[in-house]
């Protein structure tokens, strides 16, 4: 299985989200390194898998959960 691996530019103009948003605000939160990113050779560059991504983000959109202002999500 091949996987689309994307800079934070890429992700940004796919998910419409802002660069810093998705540094600041989902890197580490709900985007998880080893699941939905990884760092390539162990350095400093973060590449994002597309289909995990993808995956979750469809999976996140089906709960009944109500959104924070943190970016998570209360299944309250």
């Amino acid at each position: 299985m091949s996987q689309t691996y994307l800079t934070t530019d890429g992700l940004s103009e796919r998910i419409h989200y802002d660069q810093r948003t998705i540094r600041e605000r989902l890197k580490d939160s709900v985007l998880i390194e080893g699941t939905h990113y990884i760092r390539p050779f162990g350095g400093r560059k973060i590449l994002y898998i597309w289909e995990a991504i993808e995956r979750d983000m469809k999976k996140a959109g089906s709960s009944l959960g109500i959104p924070m202002a943190n970016g998570e999500v209360c299944n309250g």
